[in-house]
């Protein structure tokens, strides 16, 4: 599955970067990719809203294309899956990201949230697990709830 993974982002997504850094940020985007499918999942019903507010974050959070943001959300999907917990992504993600970085990404999961119009339980209560395994302010949580909600 790692080969794969590795193969896929070489050949499409940063071809001539450093190879040790290019592994990295391959790794982050899958982290994060994996965690924005994690919520459009939580509350059992997956819709049309929530799915295009997945492609939406990955396609602004890492500039790619349609058949880019596919092929990561897929490779995502498989990582997801195959987790046993939130600490391989969340650890991934607080090694390379800011602090400014963390909050857009717990706004862009409260956006997937409030995509179908409720928030489940379990979306908010994902919210909150992750926002506290990035080491997000409660502060900045509220904002980010608070901006997403509208």
């Amino acid at each position: 599955m790692l080969k794969k993974i590795k193969a896929f982002f070489d050949a499409h997504l940063l071809p001539d970067a450093d190879a040790a850094q290019a592994d990295g940020e391959h790794r982050t985007r899958l982290a994060v990719a994996a965690l924005l499918l994690e919520m459009m999942q939580m509350d059992g019903d997956i819709s049309a809203e929530e799915r295009a507010a997945v492609e939406t974050a990955v396609l602004t959070c890492f500039d790619l294309t349609s058949e880019e943001t596919s092929a990561l959300l897929a490779l995502a999907e498989a990582e997801r899956r195959d987790a046993t917990d939130y600490f391989q992504f969340t650890s991934l993600i607080n090694a390379s990201y800011s602090p400014e970085q963390k909050v857009r990404l717990v706004e862009a999961l409260w956006h997937i949230a409030y995509a179908d119009e409720g928030l489940h339980r379990h979306e908010e209560h994902l919210a909150r697990k992750l926002a506290d395994l990035l080491h997000v302010p409660h502060g900045a949580f509220i904002a980010a709830k608070m901006k997403a909600a509208g």
